[in-house]
């Protein structure tokens, strides 16, 4: 099992930028692919990011390619999402998720975090 907590989250202007952690506990993380998910006020929960277990590949919503990066540490167990040229249309709780495989689709992960606000003004 993995437990995963999220943090980061913040307001800042667009055009800045964040970085979004998220710390697990479990034994599997290491062998875990991991996923980063948004829901905005209203909206479904949509695809941002996710990467292998073991870091060497990743996948991005179209949204936030060339934007977003994820990435992982697996001796620290986490992973994170460096977001450069926020937009309001980003603003949203963002999720971690873990799972057996890389996946863009909420039902690919059997664990989520608590989620952090993050909250871009123009």
């Amino acid at each position: 099992q993995v437990q995963l907590v999220e943090s980061g989250g913040g307001l800042l202007q667009a055009g800045g930028s964040l970085r979004l952690s998220c710390a697990a506990s479990g034994r599997t993380f290491s062998k875990s692919a991991m996923g980063w998910f948004r829901q905005a006020p209203g909206k479904e929960r949509s695809f941002v990011a996710a990467i292998t277990w073991g870091g060497s590949s990743t996948r991005y919503a179209d949204s936030v390619k060339g934007r977003f990066t994820i990435s992982r540490d697996n001796a620290k167990n986490t992973v994170y999402l460096q977001m450069n040229s926020l937009k309001p249309e980003d603003t949203a709780v963002y999720y971690c998720a873990a799972g057996a495989v890389i996946s863009p689709y909420t039902g690919g992960y059997d664990y989520w975090g608590q989620g952090t606000q993050v909250t871009v003004s123009s």
